[in-house]
């Protein structure tokens, strides 16, 4: 039996429980936990919406490593702006460094995009980017997705830290828009 909610002028339906953002959070933290195992990356947070997602998957992630955050928005409300803004920027030093990018949604690709042109100039050694949801159909670049927790259709989502204009992030579960 679908759970309906209602964020803003918006009803969503359940759509991923949080069993399986679970399980897709464990199979990433595997794949983390192996490839990393010989280093100590830099987990580069992407505010707001990445926050529960990298938490989660932080307690998972058993290599040692460094955490620090960017605060950058390309939303407003159920689409992207084709902008990308920088509202918090980067302040460790990457020189030399493995940077593991962390996200709560790949869809179009431009702050994923936006985030490779902003760290290159870093000096970083490489990059590679963990997302928990990922809409293959909306992606257009040719960037490697390096971790993909789930596989979604391009709909617009919430909950679990996405929003709608700042909203429905602190749901458990993953909603999607009812059209």
């Amino acid at each position: 039996m679908p759970e309906t909610i209602q964020v803003l002028d918006k009803t969503f339906v359940k759509y991923i429980t949080d069993k399986q953002i679970e399980e897709a959070i464990q199979r990433v933290a595997d794949q983390i936990n192996e490839d990393y195992k010989n280093d100590t990356p830099i987990v580069l947070i992407t505010l707001n919406g990445a926050v529960f997602f990298a938490v989660d998957l932080l307690k998972r992630i058993k290599v040692p490593c460094r955490v620090t955050c960017v605060k950058v928005a390309s939303y407003s409300g159920t689409q992207s702006t084709n902008k990308v803004q920088n509202l918090i920027g980067l302040t460790e030093d990457l020189t030399g460094q493995r940077v593991l990018v962390i996200e709560d949604i790949v869809d179009t690709g431009r702050t994923y995009s936006h985030l490779v042109e902003m760290l290159k100039p870093t000096g970083l050694r490489d990059m590679r980017i963990a997302t928990l949801t990922y809409k293959p159909d909306a992606y257009k670049l040719d960037l490697p997705i390096h971790y993909v927790g789930i596989s979604i259709p391009n709909k617009f989502i919430v909950g679990y830290g996405l929003d709608y204009n700042g909203y429905g992030r602190n749901y458990n579960n993953i909603y999607q828009v009812v059209e």
